[in-house]
């Protein structure tokens, strides 16, 4: 079976399990597959800043990842949430890499998820004048963004 049906048929199953609703479509990406959720009951899995669609997210990451192609991953949203999050997520590493060039003050961005982090260090990447890493040591981590010196 085809790995972007197994994923629809995992995802529906957990849903459902979980008591929702939710119908389960799969976009190919420039990272890899992103699995739109769309339905009444997704407001659950986006409450308390989507929580639960993270959680869902790292299960199926964790269940597909030896499926997919070295370098590739898998996002789950629903209703367009993590869009607009990695949106808004991307918006404020850029203003932070400005901040650093035009203060010299490395800024910091944080506690992030390792999804989240790796959607500021691409960010971070794409300004020439500034480097990013993370610091800490559990799950959750800080991103300093610093200016080239």
């Amino acid at each position: 079976m085809d790995v972007e049906l197994r994923i629809v048929e995992f995802v529906t199953n957990v849903t459902n399990a979980m008591g929702l609703s939710l119908t389960a479509t799969v976009v190919e990406t420039a990272d890899g597959l992103r699995v739109d959720l769309e339905g009444e009951s997704g407001e659950l899995l986006v409450r308390r800043r989507g929580e639960a669609l993270n959680a869902l997210q790292q299960i199926v990451a964790s269940v597909f990842r030896d499926d997919l192609p070295e370098g590739r991953r898998i996002a789950v949203d629903c209703m367009g949430f993590r869009q607009d999050k990695d949106a808004e997520l991307r918006k404020m590493a850029k203003f932070l890499a400005d901040k650093a060039v035009s203060s010299g003050a490395s800024q910091e961005i944080g506690p992030l998820n390792p999804y989240e982090r790796r959607i500021v260090h691409m960010t971070v990447t794409e300004c020439h004048d500034v480097t990013s890493e993370s610091i800490g040591d559990a799950f959750m981590k800080t991103v300093i963004i610093s200016a080239r010196r």
